[in-house]
């Protein structure tokens, strides 16, 4: 029986900004229903990476398919339906405090043109559902704590149903109770929904909980790609103090 094929496929991948080369012929797959980390040092070029997956940059060099699909040159309408099958967490959530948690939720629907209100609104409350937290369409951002705000922007990252989710830095921020409520949900959006994730973390206490594989990047280059275990027995001299650089609860 053959191998199911990759849902993300990089080969060859370049990135250039003026004379700083972020990217230097980067291969990865990322697996379909997996949760795949990125780790690596400040610089390395993860978020470079991962903004290829949706095309918000295109390569100097080299190819990103999603879905089986070479997207490297296509234009924005061309890139449509391809950013549809990829949602995105940011970093600090990128909420809109001037609107309300269910039209932020609402906000990737109504730019991709739906208008109905009924399906708007049954959307809305289905992510919310997926990221327990029924009911809370009304409320603005500044009355939400951290680790709420955090899962009101992953409600609008699957509000469009994609096929794969980009995390970057999901647990900034957050106390350890919260991290590990966020860590819980990525992993039942694999598990109930199907969703591959893409996960960018320094916390290596979350990548023991979520990871099913790790690459980790140095210096624009695929270093290391291997399972939780490898990684938490390493002895690489690149790896071990990367590791040991956190609080020491990666190893608990």
């Amino acid at each position: 029986m053959a191998e199911e094929a990759p849902f993300i496929r990089v080969r060859g991948l370049e990135q250039k900004f003026g004379s700083q080369h972020v990217l230097r012929g980067v291969d990865l797959e990322v697996r379909r229903g997996e949760t795949l980390v990125l780790l690596g040092g400040s610089g390395g070029g993860k978020s470079v990476l991962v903004k290829h997956f949706p095309g918000l940059l295109r390569p100097w060099k080299g190819t990103v398919e999603i879905d089986g699909e070479d997207i490297s040159g296509l234009d924005e309408r061309q890139l449509a339906p391809y950013r549809k099958k990829v949602g995105i967490m940011f970093q600090n959530g990128a909420l809109f405090d001037s609107m309300t948690v269910g039209e932020n939720i609402a906000f990737p629907l109504r730019e991709a043109g739906v208008k109905d209100r009924k399906e708007i609104a049954s959307r809305i409350s289905e992510a919310l559902e997926i990221v327990r937290l029924p009911g809370q369409e009304k409320k603005m951002p500044s009355e939400l704590s951290g680790g709420m705000r955090k899962r009101v922007a992953l409600a609008r990252a699957v509000v469009g149903r994609p096929d794969c989710v980009l995390y970057d830095e999901p647990h900034a921020g957050l106390d350890p109770i919260t991290a590990d409520s966020i860590d819980h949900l990525i992993k039942d959006l694999q598990k109930e929904q199907g969703i591959t994730n893409v996960v960018i973390t320094h916390e290596m206490r979350s990548v023991f909980h979520i990871a099913d594989r790790i690459v980790f990047l140095q210096e624009g280059r695929v270093y290391w790609t291997g399972g939780p275990e490898e990684l938490r027995t390493t002895t690489d001299p690149v790896l071990k103090p990367f590791i040991e650089g956190d609080s020491g609860e990666a190893w608990n």
